[in-house]
């Protein structure tokens, strides 16, 4: 595994993004683990946390792009660090945009932040994780509604790994229905063999209950590949 995914893992484990325990997903899936992007909340948190994004974006997508986009809410900072950090760390300028919530009709009118979108535009989307692909299905038709764009792909934080609509993961699933490439920073499998049994500032932070736990859950809700 790559030196900065391990970095990242560790980075969430201290920013209290990636916690253990029982919680409830948006879908209504009982998990023992939860992602929470919320809880990057400073300055230096969401310098390193772009800096991650940029280098997973170099990875898959290259900089042949014109805009990255973050749906609101979430993806209003996770836009603005990464841009900052593909301009700080590659010397290139990618414009960032997101949308409202609700249209403003006073001032800067319209339902975006940031950058317009224009005809011939080449789009890629930022997200913390993605379990069922439901935003996905609300932001491409705002940012398709600006002109005749092209939407590259996605890209999140965590690849969950587990079923979205069917028996795919929502990743899977979003490449195959929509047409785009797909890439997280790190994956749960990724998470798994980093942490598990691993002693991290003094805790083993996957312990062995935890791992029955995270194996009980893909067991019910992981995604089959082809």
């Amino acid at each position: 595994m790559e030196q900065y995914k391990q970095e990242f893992i560790e980075f969430m484990v201290d920013c209290e993004v990636l916690k253990f325990g029982d919680f409830v997903t948006k879908s209504g899936r009982k998990t023992p683990f939860f992602v929470n992007t919320g809880f990057y909340r400073t300055g230096a948190q969401l310098r390193r946390l772009g800096g991650y994004y940029a280098r997973a974006i170099k990875e898959k997508f290259g900089f042949e792009f014109d805009v990255l986009f973050g749906p609101a809410y979430k993806g209003i900072p996770l836009t603005v660090a990464a841009t900052a950090a593909i301009s700080e760390l590659y010397g290139r300028e990618i414009r960032y945009c997101s949308n409202r919530k609700e249209v403003k009709d006073h001032g800067d009118k319209g339902i975006l932040l940031g950058s317009p979108i224009a005809d011939g535009d080449r789009v890629i989307i930022i997200e913390d994780v993605t379990t069922a692909g439901t935003s996905i299905a609300e932001t491409l038709p705002i940012i398709k509604a600006q002109g005749d764009v092209d939407v590259l792909g996605l890209v999140v934080s965590v690849d969950r790994m587990e079923r979205g609509q069917g028996t795919k993961s929502a990743l899977q699933e979003i490449e195959e229905k929509y047409g785009l490439k797909t890439t997280a920073i790190v994956t749960m499998a990724e998470v798994v063999e980093h942490l598990y049994g691993r002693e991290y500032k003094g805790k083993i932070v996957i312990d062995d209950a935890i791992k029955t736990a995270i194996d009980a859950y893909y067991k019910q809700y992981g995604a089959l590949s082809d």
